[in-house]
This record gives structure tokens, C-alpha cells and sequence, in this order.
């Protein structure tokens, strides 16, 4: 069952390389200007993961201007944790992270176990066959959450 749809959504994940930079274009293809979107990390060792924009891309979301960021650099970039209405944690890491850093704003953290596709399969193929199932996830995650999006 769908809820309604927030003003502002935070995607959270380890570094902001795959899952989260993931959502956060899904969720603006979906819904477009109807809500605000961002994704952060709880740490910053990568850059955006290129499997990751090859499944992207091939449901048309683009990901390959994406600039990874922390939820500590957020201020630097004008948004604070506490602003978002929703903030949305796709790992263990994450989630606590947000709780954390939100215990003092009223604020709702979700958790949602998203598989974390990095390291899995030898060949290419099969790499970007997790990637795409961790995309799936992600997507139908979204709709289920927020209900069939507005015609954009």
C-alpha cells in the first residue's frame, strides 16, 4: 500500500556509489519536481560505480554526473539531515548512522534491505546481472512505497 508522497526524500547507503545515487535517479525520473530528492554516504573512499550507471541507463536514468558526497558534506552542499521529511537508509551502516544523526528532529528513517551488488559475479554479464537486481529492488521498492507516479 502506498503512503503519500513526501516534500523531501534523503537515499542513504556506504559510500553513495551504487545503491543510493541508484534511488535517488530512479525516484526523480518517477516523480520528477514533486518531491525533492539527494542521496549521501556514511563514508567517501569511492566515485560513482560505472555498473551502476550502465543498469541506470538502460531504464533512463542518468547517473554519470554524479557527484559522491557524505552525510557530513551535506552542509557544505546546503542541505542539513534535518530538512528532509524522509530519509531512507539501503544499508545497516546507513540506517544507523541517520538514526543517529536525526535523534534530535522529528523526522522518519526507513530501512530497506537493498542487496549490495558490489563484488558479486566474475564475469561482466553477471556482474551487471546483480546490479540490475539491486536496481529492481530499488524501483519497485519506490512504487510500492509511494504509489504509481504522476505522468511527468
Amino acid at each position: 500500500m502506498a503512503n503519500r508522497l513526501p516534500s523531501s526524500v534523503l537515499f542513504c547507503c556506504d559510500y553513495n556509489a551504487v545503491r543510493s545515487p541508484m534511488a535517488e535517479g530512479i525516484m526523480k525520473k518517477l516523480y520528477g519536481n514533486t518531491v525533492y530528492v539527494q542521496s549521501a554516504g556514511v563514508r567517501d573512499d569511492l566515485e560513482i560505480d560505472g555498473f551502476s550507471i550502465t543498469v541506470c541507463q538502460e531504464i533512463g536514468v542518468e547517473l554519470s554526473r554524479h557527484t559522491v558526497r557524505t552525510m557530513d558534506e551535506m552542509h557544505d552542499w546546503g542541505d542539513e539531515l534535518s530538512s528532509f521529511e524522509l530519509i531512507i537508509a539501503l544499508s545497516p551502516a546507513a540506517q544507523r548512522r541517520a538514526i543517529e544523526s536525526t535523534v534530535y528532529f522529528s523526522l522518519d528513517v526507513e530501512y530497506w534491505p537493498v542487496l549490495d551488488p558490489t563484488g558479486m559475479g566474475e564475469a561482466r554479464e553477471e556482474k551487471l546481472a546483480f546490479y540490475r537486481q539491486s536496481r529492481d529492488q530499488i524501483h519497485s521498492r519506490i512504487i510500492r512505497r509511494f504509489g504509481t507516479p504522476p505522468t511527468i
